[in-house]
């Protein structure tokens, strides 16, 4: 990962799509753009520290935190967060957890779209949220904040509110006035019994999200 950072850096960044390069364009630069185009950004948001590590507001770190574990992959620190790689069916999926805090993970997704040369297209923001059932799946690529500051800041670090979210249902199952307490609390029994499952078909989500496209994957797991 350390000799593979060291290349991300060194290399020379480009913002051109490859429908966008002309005939004339040399085969090594050929080559660097197919290597993009197979690299995605997968990003789990939550907070970092001990106390924060199995509340329902962490799911997206528990999700990318499965992936890893499956596939025997280690996080690595690196510039404003968590970052292992994993290879499947010829694509890249760079699995991201930021150590910005929920409220500034706009800055990690910015950085790391621009530093290993990922166009936007190509990036899956997964978070929970209080108006889906527990466990629900929902899968889009655009939309509103719906309240969440860590969409916030994606959308303010990314001046777009177009780009693919993974929602993952939490429920609102809390008294008044008591939103925050519940949404940093941690999981009930009978939800830390489903959420093994759950978080099986989040992998099986990214992984077809890089290899089967975003349309397909809404089609199939919208709704699971």
């Amino acid at each position: 990962m350390i000799k593979w950072l060291n290349n991300l850096f060194s290399n020379t960044k480009t913002d051109h799509k490859i429908d966008n390069i002309k005939t004339e364009v040399h085969e090594h630069q050929k080559s660097n753009i197919n290597k993009v185009s197979t690299k995605f950004l997968i990003v789990g948001l939550g907070n970092i520290g001990a106390e924060y590590v199995n509340t329902r507001h962490n799911i997206g770190f528990k999700v990318v935190d499965f992936l890893a574990k499956k596939e025997s992959l280690q996080f690595e620190t690196v510039k404003l967060g968590a970052l292992a790689e994993y290879k499947f069916k010829g694509r890249t999926f760079l699995l991201l957890k930021p150590n910005t805090y929920m409220n500034l993970s706009g800055n990690a997704v910015q950085y790391w779209m621009n530093a290993a040369n990922i166009p936007m297209e190509n990036v899956m923001i997964i978070t929970d949220d209080l108006n889906l059932p527990f466990g629900t799946i929902r899968i889009r690529k655009k939309g509103s904040d719906g309240g969440h500051n860590g969409l916030k800041s994606v959308q303010s670090a990314l001046n777009t509110n177009d780009y693919i979210r993974f929602r993952f249902g939490i429920s609102d199952e809390f008294k008044k006035g008591k939103q925050v307490d519940y949404v940093l609390g941690e999981w009930d029994d009978s939800e830390k019994i489903a959420l093994p499952e759950r978080l099986e078909l989040a992998s099986e989500i990214i992984k077809s999200f890089g290899t089967a496209g975003i349309e397909n994957t809404m089609t199939t797991f919208n709704g699971k």
